[in-house]
């Protein structure tokens, strides 16, 4: 017996006219093999929905054509059946049949006993799910807690040593600027040390001669008072101080050339040349016998 479903699509059926399509699919099939699949498709149309059976490999249009004729035939069958006023209905299902055979009066009291025993199973298994489910989530909710703290705190202590570490870099470049700045400056001896210090390099280190020669140089000009014995100028800047020290024009000019020249070739990464260095050592020599001279006014 078809299901309910199959007997809603059967009332759509063409069966008044099914003699008439399987006589125009067997025609088409011999006489018109090429128009069949039209026939076909135009079948499927009218049966609403209903899906015809699969063609067969190799099966040629008549076949076919025989095949859709012995389906519309039983699905007329079918239909004519369950349309018919005698037709027996359906079995009732195994659920169906157990709750007609609880709804009689007889079985009311085991009804309600069956009933109140699984409510109270269902609350029993609901409670203990519940239970269950809480404990976890609180179990879960623990160890969350605990994993967050636990980050938090190794967080807080890693924040701490880089402070720490930063805090003592920073002490110790202000422990090392404070060295440096209290570190005792460079005592000079005489101009005519260093000059006799840098005539003795010439033939040896040109560069160091011309050291020499600058630290002959700015001990005579100390020695005038032209210069500030702490020597925390450059020599640009040591040279501009020279007009506010009450030095010459020309002094102030010999001083800047010799200096800036100094400058150039003792930070140059070039050799410093031994015919030059001595030329300096020479200007030098003269320079401070023009500033004692000076001096001796």
């Amino acid at each position: 017996m078809p299901s309910l479903p199959l007997l809603l699509l059967l009332a759509s059926l063409p069966c008044a006219e099914r003699e008439d399509l399987a006589l125009d699919l067997r025609e088409t099939a011999e006489h018109r093999p090429a128009g069949f699949a039209d026939e076909v498709s135009t079948l499927a149309a009218r049966l609403g929905g209903i899906p015809l059976p699969p063609a067969q490999d190799g099966v040629t249009p008549p076949e076919r054509a025989e095949q859709l004729a012995r389906f519309l035939k039983e699905a007329c069958d079918v239909q004519a059946l369950a349309n018919s006023p005698s037709a027996a209905p359906p079995p009732p299902t195994e659920p169906e049949r157990l709750e007609t055979i609880l709804d009689r009066p007889e079985f009311a009291r085991a009804r309600q006993r069956h009933g109140d025993a699984l409510k109270r199973i269902m609350r029993e298994v609901t409670a203990w799910l519940e239970g269950l489910f809480e404990s976890r989530e609180a179990q879960g909710f623990a160890v969350a807690t605990r994993a967050v703290m636990l980050g938090l705190a190794l967080a807080l202590i890693l924040w701490g040593v880089l402070r720490l570490r930063a805090r003592r870099g920073r002490t110790a470049a202000r422990a090392s600027a404070a060295s440096g700045a209290i570190a005792e400056p460079l005592v000079l001896g005489s101009p005519a040390e260093h000059l006799r210090r840098a005539r003795a390099a010439l033939s040896t280190d040109a560069r160091e001669a011309i050291r020499e020669g600058l630290l002959s140089l700015l001990s005579s000009l100390e020695q005038q008072r032209l210069a500030r014995p702490d020597r925390v100028r450059t020599n640009r800047e040591l040279a501009a101080e020279l007009p506010g020290r009450g030095a010459p024009a020309t002094l102030v000019r010999e001083v800047e050339r010799l200096m800036g020249w100094y400058d150039r070739t003792f930070y140059s990464l070039a050799p410093v040349a031994p015919e030059e260095a001595a030329r300096f050592v020479t200007e030098v020599e003269s320079l401070n016998g023009t500033l004692a001279t000076e001096g001796a006014r």
